[in-house]
């Protein structure tokens, strides 16, 4: 082999070693405890140095409806290498801050881009007041912003006749007991997204969405994007609200 094709196959294995993205370290986290159950919320900002390839991903693959939840909007599923590169990077920090036991594991259960493109008016009623992802107590929700034009929010809320920040087994009942007199007084009003405090649900906390930056949470907290008509309903990768979400169980 000549040496400029020793090169190049140089070159091109150290093309193939590049990380989808490129972390900047250390990672400097901060912790938000929110409510009145002050549950630590974990916020890295800058925590990434260079997503072009993860945008460019995002920008080639088929985006499709993700029927097995109420997200409004299109998903499609996420490399597995920069799935990977995340969780090494912020899974010891996930045990120390929840105090996770450490006979448990962490075992991811969805991972994907995201897109909110649903028109308020086609929205469901569960669509339409804030959501938790499950009662599990550790089950966690990683979600990086990805695009860097100005996109909603993700907002933290109580429900007020109760007054749970977080859904748990033991108060799921009552919660949905609670719960669906609003929804049947939403009903028969016209469809849109939930991003102002009303009596029913209190924000009592949320995150920018900033490019770069990853935000780890319980997903048995009562939470909602705080969804801005003008910029997130938008199917287009390049320009709506893009993020990466890796949704994982430590049992």
């Amino acid at each position: 082999m000549t040496d400029q094709n020793t090169q190049r196959k140089q070159a091109q294995d150290m093309t193939d070693l590049n990380p989808l993205i490129l972390v900047n370290k250390p990672i400097k986290p901060e912790i938000h405890y929110i409510g009145e159950l002050r549950t630590p919320v974990i916020v890295i900002d800058d925590f990434t140095a260079d997503i072009s390839e993860l945008q460019n991903c995002a920008n080639q693959v088929d985006f499709d409806l993700d029927k097995g939840s109420y997200y409004p909007g299109v998903r499609a599923k996420l490399p597995k290498d920069y799935v990977i590169e995340v969780l090494n990077h912020v899974f010891q920090l996930i045990y120390d801050v929840y105090k996770i036991p450490t006979n448990l594991r962490i075992k991811p259960q969805a991972t994907y881009f995201s897109l909110i493109n649903r028109q308020p008016e086609s929205l469901t009623t569960l669509q339409r007041i804030p959501h938790f992802d499950t009662p599990a107590p550790y089950y966690f929700a990683v979600l990086q912003y990805l695009n860097d034009s100005p996109h909603g929010a993700t907002a933290f809320f109580k429900h007020q006749p109760t007054g749970y920040e977080r859904i748990t087994q033991s108060n799921m009942d009552k919660y949905f007991r609670a719960a669906e007199p609003y929804l049947q007084e939403l009903a028969p009003f016209p469809a849109q997204y939930f991003v102002e405090s009303n009596e029913y649900y209190q924000q009592h906390h949320h995150i920018e969405y900033k490019q770069h930056r990853l935000v780890i949470y319980p997903g048995n907290l009562l939470h909602s994007t705080l969804v801005n008509h003008q910029t997130d309903i938008d199917s287009n990768p390049k320009t709506g609200r893009l993020t990466a979400n890796i949704f994982i169980n430590v049992s």
